[in-house]
């Protein structure tokens, strides 16, 4: 009995650091990549604020990523804009196959619509792997949506709206992260993300 125990305890201490690790490394992807090489100009103020929430789940199938995702987006819609503006949902286990992250996507836009979370709720997917459609698989301008590890982004849509209104060009910032990164080049970019 005692040495279940302290099996238990090590899976969690290991579980812990691990998190800790994650969210460290997605905190500083974040800070050096996106919010450095200025990807998104509206992740810097909640960052600095302290409005951003990362968590990991330790969800191994996508029913318990489902699940998780759900807590995570009522406990954001349970916070007002001043306790907490968006959350990355990390999920390190899952989507070896950056096709199998997009047919999740597919399965969670339904469940989305269902819980009546569309138009209240946006869903921004990253991937290391991360691919446009019509982009190839060694275009750095992929990398405007590549991160450490499988993640979802719960954004609060009139958030998103309110800062797409007070931005001078909204519809110029994909061409100028495609352009900056292209000029990058992929090396210099997996160095960064690295």
């Amino acid at each position: 009995m005692k040495a279940e125990k302290i099996l238990q305890w090590e899976k969690i201490t290991y579980l812990t650091g691990m998190t800790e690790l994650i969210q460290a490394q997605t905190e500083k992807w974040l800070r050096e990549f996106v919010i450095g090489l200025g990807l998104c100009p509206f992740a810097s103020a909640p960052m600095r604020a302290g409005l951003v929430h990362i968590s990991v789940s330790q969800a191994t199938n996508i029913e318990t990523l489902a699940a998780d995702l759900a807590k995570e987006a009522e406990s954001l819609l349970d916070l007002s804009r001043a306790e907490r503006e968006t959350s990355l949902l990390v999920a390190p286990h899952l989507f070896d196959e950056f096709e199998d992250m997009l047919d999740f996507l597919d399965d969670i836009e339904i469940l989305w619509e269902e819980a009546g979370l569309e138009g209240i709720l946006q869903l921004v997917s990253f991937h290391p792997d991360y691919r446009f459609a019509d982009a190839p698989a060694d275009d750095p301008a992929n990398s405007t949506n590549r991160s450490p590890y499988p993640m979802l982004h719960l954004l609060r849509e009139d958030s998103v709206t309110e800062v797409l209104e007070t931005h001078p060009d909204p519809d110029g910032i994909p061409d100028r992260n495609v352009a900056l990164l292209r000029r990058m080049g992929e090396e210099a970019i997996q160095q960064m993300v690295r």
